[in-house]
């Protein structure tokens, strides 16, 4: 269960404390795509998340997206952002994860992993020992076998309530 339990839960990526992330010392961050940063199957990013991103970036934050997707769509929002990429990552599946710090060029204890699932991207990020955070989804406009997921992640999310493993 410990697996599931993200570092950092929040509602949106803009109620982020990145004062959390200074103090933990995180200088990368690995983006899930859908859902997280942009709706799924959506065209366009919401701009002020493309601004919150690149906010980040000015920072000197280093980013990269992982996502399961196709190369091709993925590919599109990373262009568009100016960030590495890895897609078809099968994530929780350690080596889309261990790509993508590759490609941050950082120490795992030095990345965080942002994402709204926690059977993906919350295992996959704890697996590696990287800092979770979970979010809410930007849409409940989901892949098919993503809305069989999410009730197994309600279920889920009881039982870690319960045992007082997440509030």
């Amino acid at each position: 269960m410990q697996l599931l339990k993200p570092d950092y839960i929040a509602t949106s990526l803009h109620e982020i404390d990145l004062d959390i992330l200074r103090q933990k010392q995180i200088r990368g961050i690995i983006f899930d795509l859908d859902n997280t940063i942009i709706a799924w199957d959506s065209p366009n990013m919401q701009p002020e998340i493309t601004d919150w991103i690149q906010s980040l970036l000015n920072q000197n934050y280093r980013i990269c997206l992982l996502s399961n997707n196709m190369p091709r769509r993925v590919k599109e929002i990373a262009d568009y952002l100016g960030v590495p990429y890895v897609p078809r990552a099968y994530k929780p599946v350690k080596t889309g994860f261990r790509r993508a710090i590759t490609e941050l060029g950082l120490n795992p204890e030095e990345i965080a992993v942002i994402g709204d699932q926690l059977f993906t991207d919350i295992l996959g990020g704890n697996r590696l020992n990287l800092f979770t955070i979970w979010v809410s989804p930007l849409s409940k406009n989901e892949f098919f076998g993503t809305k069989i997921t999410r009730k197994i992640e309600q279920f889920t999310i009881m039982v870690l309530k319960a045992k007082g493993v997440i509030q």
